[in-house]
């Protein structure tokens, strides 16, 4: 997909066609057994957020909604929230430069290509995977496919979302090997169009993230690089719109609303059967399904430290030099903490 898709009411649209604007209960009604409905308390000693509606995005059908549905994260929230469902990073850091949604989590590459092209967003917090030990996304082929190594990618036509952190793990894996997106074929596709390519055999390779990996693995697919350091960082990144950011009372809401959706997904981290439902809801697929690439799912939020800002720089040099980016991208501009110094999901309440 182009990455000039930055129209707003293109981006709306995008939305609309691959996820949902549901507004989430903002009142404590039905909390009941919702175990953190009471974490946060009501907020009380700020009347003026009672004005704002947070749009939050997820990336990838994360259980954002379902969980908190379930936990009850947001129900004494002073303010209403709903949920957007993008089917990967780019559209949903346009999405955030456009004042579309408040926050949002995507890979490591999108926030880099998306500042290359000027949108108005900082990244604000991380959220790093409890078991990095295990690959989120692969560079795949197909059964049988003669493909052993990276050099026999030379030539070969490989589909992968533009803009993605995918994108990145390819980048990488090309220059590990000493090639460049020139001795290759990049055809960039979504990842629906990438998996009817994939599967039809008119790609020899595709990168892409679970489940869609994990599916494709069960139907025959072989990993022939998975998304690990030094190639891949396991760590994702919330973004949010800079309009958000330069309203001191805006901020100290999306904080408090970023720190509720944090609390969810560490008390998911900690119930896997019920974050397994929660992803099952969402992306329709099996309850087995879910539970096998559950990995994917469970993570802490902390905010942005010195170690992210330059696994980013390095990432976005390597774009910059890779000629997928046309002007250079300083990280650290783009950075704007709003958590809690030394904040981090995994030590809050609601265990």
């Amino acid at each position: 997909m182009s990455l000039e898709l930055g129209h707003v009411t293109r981006t709306v649209a995008l939305v609309a066609a691959v996820g949902i604007l549901a507004a989430c209960g903002s009142t404590s009604s039905g909390s009941a057994g919702k175990p953190l409905a009471g974490t946060f308390g009501s907020n009380a000693g700020h009347p003026e957020w009672s004005n704002y509606t947070f749009t939050l995005g997820d990336n990838g059908g994360d259980g954002s909604e379902a969980l908190a549905a379930i936990t009850g994260a947001f129900d004494k929230a002073p303010y209403k929230v709903k949920f957007a469902r993008f089917t990967y990073g780019p559209p949903l850091v346009q999405a955030a430069a456009s004042g579309d949604i408040d926050l949002g989590s995507v890979g490591d590459v999108p926030p880099i290509t998306g500042a290359a092209t000027e949108y108005g967003f900082n990244i604000v917090g991380v959220s790093r995977y409890l078991n990095p030990s295990q690959a989120v996304e692969n560079i795949l082929v197909p059964k049988g496919s003669p493909i052993q190594n990276l050099q026999q990618l030379r030539g070969k036509k490989i589909a992968v979302p533009q803009g993605s952190s995918a994108h990145g793990l390819v980048l990488n894996a090309l220059s590990s090997a000493g090639l460049t997106p020139a001795d290759v074929q990049l055809d960039f596709l979504d990842p629906a169009a990438g998996a009817t390519a994939f599967s039809s055999g008119k790609v020899d390779a595709w990168a892409i993230w679970n489940p869609e990996s994990a599916l494709a693995e069960k139907q025959g697919a072989r990993v022939l690089i998975p998304g690990l350091p030094p190639l891949d960082q396991t760590s994702n990144y919330y973004v949010a719109p800079n309009r958000d950011l330069g309203d001191p009372v805006k901020r100290a809401a999306l904080a408090d609303a970023f720190q509720r959706l944090a609390a969810e997904f560490s008390w998911g981290a900690k119930h896997p059967d019920q974050l397994a439902q929660a992803i099952t809801t969402e992306e329709g697929i099996p309850l087995a399904e879910a539970k096998a690439v559950l990995a994917q799912f469970e993570y802490h939020v902390t905010g942005v430290e010195q170690s992210d800002i330059a696994a980013e720089q390095l990432l976005s040099d390597s774009f910059l030099k890779a000629d997928q980016i046309k002007k250079t991208v300083n990280i650290s501009q783009i950075t704007q903490n709003i958590l809690p110094a030394g904040y981090d999901s995994a030590k809050g309440t609601g265990s």
